[in-house]
């Protein structure tokens, strides 16, 4: 059996109906009987857990062949990384618990970055998850093509996307959320001793002018790319309700400079869902 965090969101959600399909056998760890009834009408086992309770992960997590740990996302995080930190702790006493026979966890490119930006996150729950006594793989996973949602409004009410990744023909890191997905549900079923790395990017690297392009093809008008100021930055995320913008900015930064990258000291692979279909769907 397989316990599956963030079932409800876009990667678990890969990761449980590929194990269905496979006829495994799937919990989906949930915070409410709600949120779990979809999954339950599919035939899941369904545990429910917030992802700070420690005792209700480790019974979520007993008797797990595999569990797939995604972190909540906090994009606009306290300066100390307090929510992550709680959920952090918490997870880590609960695998060291329910000692499942292997665990994936969703991490992301520069995960090992020093400088200070919010995947400083990530990289927290590598160093306390790596000290578990349990084989380990972190799955390091470039931008999501899905980020793209934002940009259909402004791309189809003004062809004209604004970009924070810049200049606007670098190419970055990027994947579909499916191939992750994929991925994870083929690593819960391998074997391994101790920590491993996995990188994941998609077929190619893109551009945010190849992104306006991909939109411009999927809607059938003129679409392009416009860069936002770097010193627009903190006003525009602060107007859009954000308490605690900078380390959104230093992540973009990050990505901008090339300081975001690969370590390039493990396993890489190449996802196949390319940005021209996830854009296609987005739109």
């Amino acid at each position: 059996m397989y316990a599956i965090t963030g079932i409800t969101g876009q990667v678990g959600g890969v990761v449980a109906k590929t194990l269905l399909a496979q006829g495994k056998a799937v919990r989906a760890v949930v915070r409410s009987a709600e949120k779990g009834a979809p999954w339950a009408a599919r035939g899941c086992e369904v545990a429910l857990a917030e992802m700070h309770d420690q005792a209700a992960l480790a019974r979520a997590f007993e008797g797990a062949e595999g569990v797939f740990v995604l972190l909540p996302p906090v994009f606009d995080p306290s300066p100390d990384f307090a929510e992550s930190r709680r959920n952090i702790d918490a997870l880590r006493a609960a695998l060291s618990s329910a000692k499942p026979s292997r665990v994936v966890v969703l991490s992301t490119i520069g995960a090992q970055a020093v400088q200070p930006n919010l995947l400083n996150q990530l990289g927290l729950m590598e160093q306390a998850l790596r000290t578990l006594p349990l084989p380990v793989a972190f799955l390091r996973a470039a931008w999501f093509f899905e980020n793209s949602a934002w940009d259909v409004a402004p791309a189809r009410e003004h062809g004209v996307i604004p970009s924070f990744l810049q200049p606007l023909d670098k190419p970055v890191p990027m994947v579909a959320t499916d191939d992750i997905g994929l991925v994870a549900a083929e690593l819960l079923q391998d074997s391994w001793v101790g920590t491993r790395v996995v990188e994941l990017e998609g077929p190619r690297r893109v551009t945010p002018n190849e992104i306006a392009a991909a939109f411009a093809d999927a809607l059938a008008r003129p679409v392009s790319m416009q860069v936002v100021p770097r010193e627009e930055w903190e006003t525009l995320f602060r107007s859009q309700g954000m308490q605690n913008p900078l380390p959104r900015m230093q992540m973009i930064d990050g990505f901008n400079e090339g300081w975001i990258e690969f370590e390039g000291l493990s396993s890489t692979r190449k996802g196949v869902v390319s940005l021209e279909e996830v854009v296609g769907r987005l739109v």
